[in-house]
């Protein structure tokens, strides 16, 4: 500042510019056009999500990338109307024995244009070999503001809808008709076999759909799990419910009943691997409430968006019931669905 003012007015200026700043800083970060949830479709047509937050004048963000974890990226930065994410990834330098002999990381940019409800995305990152980069585009959309929570005491359900005969699997499909196919019915249950033959390749099974699609319901099932067991109830085709051999094991977002990677169970209500268990799952105005072995694990919980392994990233839109097959083997029975009536 010149010194052709007095200290008093400099001082007097000094401190006005400083709160102009920082009011102009306070309106930027009001109106950032970046901040909130976006659902992403991703190279290749996947779904993905992208968070981003901005407090204490700091920008954060949490991505989605097809299946997987929401997990958080490496950096943040906004500048002249663009959005630049970093993320890590790890790959392992192998020798010919198949040991790893070193750890690389490299760094991929994601960047971002917004235009209304609207972003154009591109994501460049070097090659694993080290050979040139891939620089490939995709879109966004922001996710509209979550309704209020919902009074489920007032909220009406339809008539029962049996989805599973218990005879054969007519009204469900492969999400990929290209999958091998492990479902069958056998007396009253829906079982999953996802057998490997030894000395061939690794045979890729699929996960069932219904091929009706549903919008707001509740949802009731029975499952037994194998020891060391993996698969989902996907609501809408797009939030996992876990399911999984947790027990004894410590809340987490991945535990059974999870909504997973996104909303951790209240407790732990799991049985053993082996046993039959119950779920009672409704959503409703993108809340969820879920009930395991007659405890509510989770109570009326928002959904920010889709989970990983969604079919789609688009929270409005109607979807199937899907049940996860490509990890281990798993049996369901007695598969009901009430959708709500509005």
């Amino acid at each position: 500042m010149s010194n052709l003012f007095p200290p008093t007015i400099r001082r007097t200026l000094s401190a006005t510019a400083l709160a102009l700043t920082l009011t102009s800083a306070w309106a930027v970060e009001e109106s950032n056009p970046f901040v909130g949830y976006w659902a992403l479709t991703i190279p290749g047509g996947g779904a993905g999500w992208l968070g981003v937050t901005q407090e204490k004048g700091y920008f954060d963000a949490g991505i989605l990338w097809g299946g997987g974890s929401v997990v958080p990226v490496a950096s943040v930065v906004i500048n002249d109307e663009t959005l630049f994410i970093t993320r890590l990834h790890e790959v392992k330098r192998k020798d010919a024995a198949g040991k790893v002999v070193r750890t690389h990381q490299f760094t991929e940019l994601i960047t971002a244009r917004v235009s209304g409800d609207d972003l154009s995305l591109t994501t460049i990152q070097g090659r694993e070999n080290g050979q040139g980069f891939r620089r490939e585009e995709f879109t966004g959309k922001r996710i509209p503001p979550l309704p209020p929570k919902p009074d489920l005491a007032k909220v009406k359900f339809g008539e029962p809808v049996k989805l599973f005969s218990g005879q054969n699997l007519d009204g469900w499909k492969l999400t990929s008709p290209s999958a091998a196919n492990g479902w069958s019915a056998q007396e009253g249950v829906l079982i999953n076999r996802p057998v490997q033959e030894e000395g061939k390749p690794h045979k890729s099974y699929g996960n069932l759909r219904t091929e009706r699609e549903f919008e707001d319901f509740n949802l009731t099932l029975d499952t037994r799990v194998v020891s060391g067991g993996n698969s989902g109830i996907y609501l809408r085709g797009i939030y996992e419910v876990q399911v999984a051999d947790t027990f004894g094991r410590k809340l987490d977002s991945h535990n059974m009943g999870g909504i997973y990677s996104r909303i951790t169970p209240t407790a732990s209500a799991e049985k053993a691997a082996g046993e039959w268990q119950t779920f009672d799952i409704t959503l409703v105005d993108r809340h969820v409430t879920v009930i395991l072995n007659g405890t509510k694990i989770i109570d009326n919980q928002p959904l920010l968006g889709c989970t990983g392994g969604a079919l789609w990233s688009d929270q409005s839109r109607p979807g199937p019931i899907y049940l996860q097959g490509d990890h281990t083997g798993i049996n369901y029975r007695n598969i009901v669905l009430k959708p709500v009536v509005k």
